[in-house]
This record gives structure tokens, sequence and C-alpha cells, in this order.
């Protein structure tokens, strides 16, 4: 009979052993090292893992954050961006789009009680983490109780890239049906530079003329920008702190 020859090398089945296993992967270095630890790739393949191997969920996610040019800049993807890359479906777009809704609900902070918006400077840091990356304008009616309290935030408008149009109408329509005894507006500014255009203080002045009709209080306007391209720094405009309200 023949002897079988133990120093013989075996082959490994086939993927048994991938570059990548050689290395740590991101389940593992998540439990070892945390999620502040992971890179954005890592993070996202994380989210996409489920029905891929490790490579190929880092391969997808490496691929989603070149094209969109940023971890950031993909958050503002909608379900149908996210559906034109090649390997992303339904259930894996709808889980991205519900994770960053999460993650934007998170950074607005508790909502188990209601924060007076008595301030520009507290209506703006509110208000920011929602404005965060869009690329285009939005305007939104922050919906306001006798004390300030914030009842509803309600996106009434959006616009192209460079613009959005409101009318009174529908602002005051929506304070209206929420029962508000005031409002303050935001609009938002993709530029990063909330200086008002032209067109910006027409309508706040329109705003401010039918809030006296209806004697619903106007508290503020405000743009929101981003800081490092605000010429002053703030990162927002209060058309109140402006003389305009």
């Amino acid at each position: 009979m023949k002897q079988l020859n133990l120093d013989m090398q075996i082959p490994h089945p086939p993927h048994s052993i991938t570059p990548l296993a050689c290395a740590e992967e991101p389940p593992q270095r998540l439990e070892s090292y945390g999620a502040a630890a992971l890179s954005d790739s890592e993070l996202l393949a994380l989210v996409l893992q489920s029905g891929l191997r490790v490579e190929e969920s880092l391969s997808l996610a490496r691929t989603m954050i070149a094209e969109a040019g940023s971890i950031a800049a993909l958050s503002t993807w909608q379900a149908g961006d996210l559906r034109r890359v090649s390997g992303v479906g339904r259930g894996k777009a709808h889980l991205l789009v519900a994770t960053i809704e999460i993650a934007r609900r998170i950074m607005i902070g508790p909502a188990q009680v209601a924060p007076v918006m008595d301030c520009a400077e507290t209506i703006a840091r509110y208000m920011a983490p929602i404005a965060h990356a869009l690329e285009v304008e939005k305007f939104w009616v922050l919906c306001l109780d006798r004390k300030g309290r914030l009842r509803k935030l309600c996106e009434v408008s959006s616009g192209t890239m460079s613009s959005t149009l409101v009318h009174p109408r529908e602002v005051f329509r929506t304070a209206i049906r929420e029962g508000a005894s005031g409002i303050a507006c935001v609009h938002n500014h993709p530029s990063g530079d909330p200086s008002p255009s032209s067109q910006d203080i027409r309508i706040t002045r329109t705003l401010r003329e039918a809030a006296a009709t209806i004697d619903i209080s106007l508290i503020d306007h405000l743009i929101i920008g981003r800081r490092e391209t605000d010429p002053t720094g703030a990162g927002f405009y209060s058309f109140r702190a402006a003389g305009v309200l």
C-alpha cells in the first residue's frame, strides 16, 4: 500500500484565505478599537455588508465615496442617487437613507423637551445639522407656541442648486395648520455664504407684512451657511439682527 507523505503541501480550498483576511477586517477592528478608529470606507462597508463578502462591501463603499467626493457629500444623496451605483439595490439604498436620517436626528438632539427658539444663535444651532451639506436651497418654517417653544419644523419649499421660491401663503398656511403663535423662517445657501440676495430681502419684507396682517409673530428669518465660507465667520445671517424685522 502506498504510504501518505505527511510533508506534502496540501492546497487550501478556494477562497479559504484572501489577502483581506490576513489583516483585521472592519468587524474585528470595530470590536477591538471602536467605531472612531475605522475609516469612512470601513464604516460604510459595515452598513453595506449584508449579502456581500467583506472585500466586496469595502470595494463598493470606496466606489460610492469616490463618486460622491466625500462621506459628507454622500449624506446628501437620496435613494434614487444611491441606486444608480452598481451593486446598490432598493434595500441597501433605503438602509443608507434611513441611517443618514438617524444620524441627522441624533445631531439635532433629544426631542423630549421642545427647545425655546428665542434668539438667532439658538435657531442657527438647531438648524445647522439639518441644512448641513445640502446641495439645493430649502425653506423651513419653525412653528412655535406662545412661549417660543418649537411645536413643529416644516419644510415648505425645495429649489434648485442656486435658488428656492417661497410664497407667504405657503408659509402662513403651514403656521395656521399647526396652530403656531409665532414662526421663525430659515433657508440655506448651498454656497456656504449666508449673505442675503435682493430676492431674500424682498421675501423677508413680504413675510413681515403678512405676519402683521394675520397676527402671527415672525421671530426671525435666518439664512444658514457655513462658518468657513461666511465672510463674518458666524455661519448664518439674521434679518432681525440686521434690522429688517
